[in-house]
C-alpha cells in the first residue's frame, strides 16, 4: 500500500524537538517499530515521525486501519486524545490540544442545530405529546476543556490568551520553557515590539518584565474604600464620619482611576527604556 502524508495532520501536532528526534531514532534503530501505524484508508493518521525514520533506515512497520472515522474533524478528534493521553506532552500543548478540541466541538454543535431548526421548519410538527427531549449538551465550557486537558480553568485562559495576543517569539519561548505559561501571558499584554524584545533579552529579561507588569497592575488598582466609623467612635465629626454615597463613590474611583493610568503609562514608557538598554546591551 502507498502511504499518503496529509500535510495538514502531519503538522496538526506540535513536532518533536531535535533531541526527542533523535531519542526516538535511536530507539527504532536498536528496537525496531514495535507501535503500528495508524492510517484513515491510505492517509497517515498517527505514526509521522516513525514513518519517515523507518523510510530513512530501511526499517519494517505494521499498519492499522482506524475505521470509524467518517470525516477529517473525526480524525483530528482521535489525534488530540490520543495526545492528550501521552505524558510526555507538555501542558501548553494540552491547553492548545483541548482548545482546538472546544473548537471542533463547538462548531459541530452550531451546523447540528441549524441544520434541525431547518427540518422543524420544512416538516409540519404533529400533534404535540409532551415536551421533546433536550439536545445533548456538548461541553465546551472552559471548566470542561480545563478537565479534558487536565489543567486549571486559569491555565486555560491564559493559554487563551497567549494564542490571542503573543507574537510568535514568545509562543516559542512558552514552548521552550524559557518562561513559564503565567508570566507569558503577562508579557502578552505589551506590544509586539516590546515582546519580541524580551524574548531578545532571555529568560530572567522575560521573568524580569513580567514582574515589572504585574508590580504596574498592582499599583493601578483603586484603593478599597474607607469603612465607616460607627457613630461616636473615632475623632472626627458625624459629617466626616458619614459614609459616601454611591455616586460620589464612583466618582472618586474614576479620579483615582485617571491618576493611576497617568502613573502606568509612565512606568510603561519606562519598562520600554529598561528592555531597549538591556537588549543593547546583550
Amino acid at each position: 500500500m502507498q502511504i499518503k502524508i496529509n500535510d495538514m495532520l502531519r503538522d496538526y501536532i506540535e513536532p518533536l524537538t531535535e533531541a526527542e528526534h533523535t531519542a526516538l531514532e535511536r530507539s527504532l534503530l536498536a528496537e525496531g517499530c514495535r507501535d503500528a501505524l495508524v492510517l484513515w484508508d491510505d492517509v497517515l493518521v498517527d505514526g509521522h515521525n516513525r514513518y519517515a525514520i523507518c523510510q530513512k533506515h530501511g526499517i519494517p512497520f505494521k499498519v492499522t486501519q482506524n475505521t470509524s472515522f467518517k470525516s477529517m474533524e473525526d480524525v483530528m478528534l482521535w489525534m488530540i486524545d490520543n495526545h492528550l493521553g501521552r505524558r510526555s506532552v507538555s501542558d501548553f500543548q494540552r491547553g492548545v490540544l483541548a482548545l482546538r478540541k472546544k473548537d471542533i466541538l463547538a462548531q459541530r454543535a452550531e451546523e447540528e442545530s441549524a441544520r434541525i431548526q431547518a427540518e422543524d421548519a420544512s416538516i409540519a410538527p404533529p400533534e404535540p405529546e409532551g415536551e421533546a427531549a433536550p439536545a445533548p449538551k456538548v461541553r465546551t465550557s472552559r471548566e470542561d476543556i480545563a478537565r479534558a486537558a487536565r489543567l486549571s480553568s486559569n491555565t486555560i485562559s491564559q493559554i487563551e490568551k497567549i494564542q490571542k495576543t503573543a507574537t510568535p517569539e514568545l509562543v516559542e519561548a512558552v514552548r521552550a520553557g524559557t518562561i513559564s505559561i503565567n508570566a507569558a501571558a503577562t508579557v502578552a499584554s505589551l506590544p509586539d515590539a516590546d515582546q519580541v524584545a524580551a524574548v531578545a533579552g532571555g529568560k530572567k529579561f522575560l521573568q524580569q518584565a513580567a514582574r515589572e507588569i504585574r508590580e504596574q497592575r498592582a499599583a493601578s488598582r483603586p484603593p478599597k474604600a474607607p469603612k465607616a466609623v460607627p457613630e461616636g467612635e473615632g475623632d472626627y465629626g458625624a459629617e466626616e464620619r458619614a459614609p459616601l454615597s454611591e455616586v460620589e463613590q464612583l466618582r472618586l474611583e474614576v479620579a483615582q482611576l485617571k491618576d493611576k493610568n497617568a502613573v502606568l503609562r509612565a512606568e510603561n514608557a519606562e519598562l520600554r527604556e529598561r528592555i531597549a538598554t538591556l537588549v543593547d546591551a546583550s
